[in-house]
C-alpha cells in the first residue's frame, strides 16, 4: 500500500517492488496498463523511461526520507524523465493518480509493498 502522509490520500493498495537489476530493467515493459490501485516501486532509481510501453503513467520520485522530490504526470509512451539527483526511488502509478491524490513535491509518502 502507498499513502501520502501529508495529505492523507491513498495512492495505491497493490504496490509491487522492483529491486533486483532484472526487475528494475523490466519495469512495466510488456505488462498491461496498471489498474486503479496498482503501482510499481523501483529502488534504486533516479530516472525512468516509457520506451516500448503503450500507455501513460504517473511517476513520483522520492528521496531517502520518502519525501517527494519530483513528479512526472501522465508520462506518455516513448518518453524519458530527467535524472533526479536527490531521488532514491520512484513510484509508478496509473496516469491521473497524482492529480486525484493531490500529491505535491515536498509531501511525505508511506509504503508497504505487497511483494518484493
Amino acid at each position: 500500500m502507498a499513502e501520502n502522509e501529508t495529505s492523507g490520500s491513498r495512492l495505491g493498495e497493490r504496490i509491487e517492488c522492483a529491486r533486483s537489476f532484472l526487475a528494475r530493467l523490466r519495469g512495466l515493459l510488456f505488462r498491461p496498463p496498471l489498474a486503479e490501485g496498482e503501482g510499481l516501486w523501483i529502488e534504486p532509481c533516479r530516472s525512468i523511461h516509457t520506451m516500448g510501453m503503450r500507455y501513460a503513467i504517473d511517476a513520483i520520485f522520492l528521496d531517502a526520507e520518502m519525501r517527494v522530490v519530483a513528479i512526472a504526470e501522465r508520462l506518455r509512451p516513448w518518453r524519458a524523465t530527467r535524472i533526479q539527483p536527490r531521488a532514491r526511488a520512484v513510484l509508478e502509478l496509473p496516469a491521473g493518480t497524482v492529480e486525484r491524490s493531490g500529491t505535491r513535491v515536498g509531501d511525505r509518502l508511506r509504503l508497504h509493498p505487497t511483494s518484493g
